[in-house]
């Protein structure tokens, strides 16, 4: 329901026979309004969680703590990720060693690439000779076939070895390639037992001591902002329609008794918890206390629509939404407009000189 922050008082008569209440309407202004409530947060706040299993090793950080984006935070216990971590870059460092230029793997098979290559260039030559003499009727057909099979075979043997050491050097070069990646995922899985912060600002607490066991559902600590709040509210789903980003907002909190301060509508969340019936909602203090801590409980009242200069009766006068006990506690009936939880505006029906009558 909606509820409204009274913003005048009203001139109250007293009979000094039945010490009956009775009032007079009054002009002055009314305003609608729409509760909500909830807490105060930093800016950026979140829950740290892990995103492995581990023992808690080292806590760096206490509550209270300030801290940057990045800084390490916890580190969990991670033999066995570091060995698999060492053993890919082991891994790595061999497949740069293997497939660089020069290397002892590629320099074997390019020696046997060029020795295939000398002997079939030497052949060609034998071949090309004796295949002149036998056109100048010089030799026999035997020496040249011989030849031109010397020379084929030769020709083969380089082709075959040449593409083998391309094979190779590929196979090398995928080789390293796979290495990069297992060395990266390895150094990954590493990483995923340090938690570092997301956020720079302050530790507003520590979840978990040393030696604890943490999976990724365990809460480890709370950072946000260290001097920069909002407020997050829940709004009625019979309200939510009445409420825009921008719209004034009068809240008050339990840590700060008989302050009512300023705040603006910044973001509605699009969806309704549908357990509670609720939207959330964040707003922002125009002038923020200089003692501001998340989770304080917050209530406040959103600013919908002021008239001014109406004339307004109790609400509490008011009987089945439209009439009004008058001086000869007879029914009357009004027409009534905006209302809050204290005052009801009267449209038509009544003047300042009528006398009303609280309905028992």
């Amino acid at each position: 329901m909606s509820r409204l922050l009274p913003l005048l008082l009203f001139p109250l008569l007293f009979s000094c026979a039945g010490k009956e209440k009775i009032v007079h309407p009054t002009v002055g202004d009314v305003t609608e309004s729409v509760y909500a409530s909830g807490k105060v947060k930093a800016v950026d706040q979140y829950v740290v969680y892990p995103t492995v299993n581990g023992i808690l090793q080292h806590r760096m950080v206490h509550a209270g703590d300030t801290v940057r984006e990045g800084q390490i935070l916890f580190e969990l216990e991670n033999i066995v990720t570091a060995l698999n971590s060492e053993n890919a870059r082991l891994a790595l460092d061999l497949s740069h060693e293997n497939s660089r230029k020069g290397s002892d793997k590629l320099q074997e098979i390019e020696m046997s690439v060029n020795q295939a290559k000398d002997k079939y260039q030497m052949d060609s030559i034998f071949y090309m000779r004796q295949k002149k003499l036998w056109e100048q009727n010089v030799g026999t057909q035997m020496e040249l076939d011989q030849r031109k099979l010397t020379f084929t075979t030769s020709k083969d043997s380089y082709l075959s070895i040449k593409s083998k050491y391309a094979q190779t050097k590929l196979q090398l070069e995928n080789e390293l390639k796979r290495a990069k990646v297992n060395f990266t995922i390895a150094e990954r899985y590493e990483g995923d037992y340090v938690i570092k912060s997301e956020v720079s600002g302050r530790v507003y607490d520590v979840l978990k001591e040393k030696g604890e066991l943490v999976t990724p559902q365990t809460a480890m600590a709370i950072i946000g902002a260290s001097n920069a709040f909002l407020l997050e509210l829940e709004v009625d789903e019979y309200d939510i329609v009445k409420v825009h980003t921008g719209q004034p907002l009068l809240v008050t909190m339990d840590s700060h008794k008989g302050t009512v301060m300023d705040a603006i509508v910044t973001k509605i969340y699009p969806i309704m918890n549908e357990q509670a019936r609720t939207f959330k909602i964040e707003a922002r203090l125009v002038h923020p206390p200089k003692e501001l801590y998340p989770n304080l409980s917050v209530e406040g009242n959103i600013v919908i629509q002021t008239r001014k200069n109406v004339m307004t009766i109790p609400k509490e006068y008011l009987v089945d939404s439209k009439y009004v006990l008058t001086g000869n506690k007879k029914k009357k009936e009004v027409k009534t407009g905006l209302m809050d939880y204290k005052k009801v505006e009267i449209t038509e029906g009544l003047t300042q000189e009528d006398v009303l009558h609280l309905p028992k």
